[in-house]
């Protein structure tokens, strides 16, 4: 999926043409089984495409944007690690690069970034406070696209919570040629033993190589591209939205 706001194949002498780019958007996700018939850039691959839509529909309204290469490394469970080709990334690595990245766009006269979370497991709260103090004159928003607006109504499952239905259904949607629904596991999951764990009472991350069976939560197999094009026409406004009021607009 090629983009004119995507970074990766931007040319400078279609760059410099611009007189201001309003802000970035950073796709970050994660690189980890999902399932048996999504790849393992998933996290990445969706948060990348949905800044694509996002930027180009913001452009229709005069704002410029640029998506930045997206980030494939994200934190992982216990049991997930073990997994082959899993990459976990620790807090202090994700902030490092963040830093880089807000450091680089400053000296650029850039000062807003949007980092698009494709990853649930992923949490930048407490690295952009750091960054932001360090950084006043910079403003860094995080948005999850998935936790826009409710699967209900768009999708049959009530389960779905990792290379499930709707994660299966919108990459049909961007990237039908990466999937291979042939392959999906049943997506069975296992809840926790204590059941404050699971009314979210307390916290605990969940044992992967215990809570799935094939690396899925979530029964996939009633994706279709239609769902996921049907959920992310719900879902876009709201991003593009918040995109035109990010660019002119400060937060106070």
């Amino acid at each position: 999926m090629i983009s004119e706001f995507d970074i990766t194949y931007a040319k400078w002498g279609n760059v410099k043409k611009v007189s201001q780019y309003q802000m970035a958007i950073l796709p970050w996700g994660a690189t980890e089984p999902h399932n048996m018939h999504l790849p393992y850039c998933t996290d990445m691959l969706t948060a990348q495409a949905v800044a694509f839509e996002a930027a180009q529909k913001a452009s229709s309204r005069g704002v410029n944007v640029m998506v930045l290469p997206g980030i494939p490394l994200g934190s992982q469970n216990p049991g997930q690690i073990q997994l082959p080709f899993c990459l976990h990334t620790s807090q202090s690595t994700q902030l490092a690069i963040l830093g880089d990245i807000v450091n680089s766009l400053e000296h650029q006269g850039i000062n807003k970034l949007l980092i698009m979370s494709g990853h649930g497991g992923n949490n930048f709260k407490g690295a952009i406070r750091d960054i932001t103090i360090n950084n006043p004159s910079f403003t860094i928003c995080i948005c999850e696209w998935f936790s826009i607006v409710k699967p209900q109504g768009y999708f049959e499952e009530k389960i779905d919570d990792h290379a499930g239905e709707l994660e299966s259904s919108v990459m049909l949607h961007y990237y039908p040629e990466a999937v291979e629904m042939r392959l999906a596991g049943e997506g069975k999951g296992k809840e926790f033993a204590i059941e404050g764990v699971n009314k979210k009472v307390a916290w605990a991350p969940r044992d992967w190589s215990k809570a799935t069976q094939d690396t899925g939560v979530g029964f996939p197999k009633k994706a279709t591209a239609e769902k996921g094009k049907h959920y992310m026409e719900a879902v876009m406004p709201s991003i593009v939205d918040f995109i035109v009021d990010f660019s002119t607009k400060e937060l106070y």
